[in-house]
């Protein structure tokens, strides 16, 4: 059996890259034909050739994106999670041949309209969908946010109040740090975000009336949640005036150029100034509020909670939303989450890597090889290091990794650490005024990283000496 099949995950990172190594591998040991294209972060090391596509027999598309099916017409597709690709590839293959996933005809006047996300269900539902258009949206943020908030970060190296005019630290690099990281870059995170996810949904005609809406959550003052709301009232507004407004062939050219740009912009804009601007900015001011009155106490449960969420899925939706929440904090002026959640993130991969250091005999030659690299992967904030390991061992990795990351982020929040970087991991630690209480946010890392390497020395399995021969 010839198989071709793509891979890709929102973020286009980890599970994009993860399920296209478990393919190769099982189908290796199966004796399957198998080429895999990704479709992540960086151009795929394979693209499929004509030659590819009309000799497979089954096209597998292992994806939670839009992918473009145009290519394969007149195929049999079977569309799975790109998470199970990961996790269970075996599984996967075993039901693909055993005849236990049924695929469907790709026929020409369909491929264009099938191209959905499937879901962990391999049912495409609404959930799973509105996910996507989230997740798009937040990964167009974030390196304006990572940019932004690191620039504005290293204005701060020159003292607080440096960028402040008249200011006795004044620094005119400072203030132009400052300019472009916070005037800029920083300053457009709202409305990409909005933007992003109304082009997700309708396409590149959402992308005006998202971009208006995230501009109006912040002169309402609704903030991340007003973008949040805007980008997805924009998104459906426009997907239903292209679809349902119908014009005569004579002036159908000024659909896309007038009459679709002015009535999404205005039907969001009324909406968001209206309806949805006051009382998401009252929330938001609530719960700001709340967050810098909390006491140490409630401070640690908040960073437990958040902790442990972000360790669950590793770089999954769970953590996704999670950091969002506390990237949104941040243009509040509330800079505790986003550290506990950076902390929490990190505990990961440095809590498995020194935990493949100090207890050689719970893993693998392999696993300790990669452990080096999971050191980097975890000391630069990139929680899916851990991902490898805990699916060969869910059960034992996860509950370890999750314990960790929450004390973690209790620690963290409990200690009054914050972060004016929200990316970086330890590298923004050498930057002075960005971290405070670093040798909190030390002892916090430290501490879930030990945490997990212990739990794991203690209910893990010894791998079998034939296997560390081998």
């Amino acid at each position: 059996m010839n198989i071709i099949a793509i891979t890709a995950c929102p973020t286009g990172v980890a599970h994009t890259y993860l399920a296209e190594a478990n393919l190769k591998k099982h189908a290796k040991k199966m004796g399957l034909n198998l080429l895999v294209e990704t479709q992540g972060a960086v151009e795929s090391e394979y693209i499929f050739t004509e030659n590819d596509i009309k000799l497979a027999d089954i096209v597998l598309i292992a994806a939670d994106k839009i992918i473009d099916m145009s290519r394969f017409a007149d195929k049999k597709v079977i569309r799975v999670s790109v998470t199970r690709a990961a996790k269970d590839a075996s599984g996967l293959l075993q039901d693909i041949v055993s005849g236990n996933l049924v695929p469907e005809l790709m026929e020409s006047r369909n491929a264009k309209s099938a191209n959905e996300p499937a879901t962990a269900g391999d049912k495409s539902t609404l959930l799973s969908q509105i996910y996507v258009h989230l997740i798009t949206g937040v990964n167009l943020m974030i390196p304006f946010v990572v940019a932004g908030g690191i620039l504005i970060a290293l204005s701060f190296s020159f003292g607080i109040t440096a960028a402040t005019p008249g200011d006795p630290h004044f620094s005119p690099l400072a203030k132009m740090l400052s300019d472009i990281g916070g005037g800029a870059a920083f300053a457009l995170m709202l409305p990409i975000l909005s933007l992003g996810i109304s082009k997700s949904i309708s396409g590149n005609a959402g992308i005006v009336s998202g971009a208006v809406g995230g501009m109006l959550a912040i002169h309402t003052g609704s903030g991340f949640l007003g973008a949040l709301l805007a980008g997805f009232m924009a998104g459906y507004i426009t997907f239903a005036i292209v679809k349902y407004i119908n014009l005569p062939k004579a002036i159908t050219g000024l659909k896309p150029i007038l009459i679709v740009p002015l009535l999404s912009v205005f039907i969001t804009g009324a909406l968001m100034i209206l309806v949805i601007g006051e009382p998401i900015k009252l929330l938001l001011e609530a719960l700001t509020a709340f967050l810098a009155n909390m006491g140490n106490t409630n401070a640690a449960i908040m960073g437990l909670m958040m902790g442990m969420m972000v360790a669950f899925d590793m770089g999954g939706p769970l953590n996704k939303t999670v950091c969002m929440f506390a990237i949104g904090l941040m243009s509040t002026g509330i800079y505790e989450p986003i550290a506990a959640c950076m902390a929490a993130g990190m505990v990961p991969p440095l809590g498995i890597a020194l935990a493949t250091t100090l207890f050689k005999s719970k893993f693998t030659d392999q696993e300790r090889e990669t452990g080096k690299v999971t050191y980097v992967l975890g000391l630069s904030f990139i929680t899916e290091g851990a991902i490898p390991y805990a699916v060969a061992d869910p059960l034992r990795v996860i509950p370890a990794i999750v314990a960790g990351s929450g004390l973690a982020g209790a620690l963290s929040m409990a200690l009054g650490c914050a972060s004016r970087a929200p990316h970086g991991g330890v590298f923004v630690m050498f930057i002075p005024n960005v971290i405070t209480n670093v040798l909190g946010y030390l002892l916090a890392i430290l501490a879930g990283a030990i945490l997990t390497a212990i739990i794991l020395r203690f209910i893990k399995k010894d791998v079998p000496q034939t296997v560390l021969e081998n």
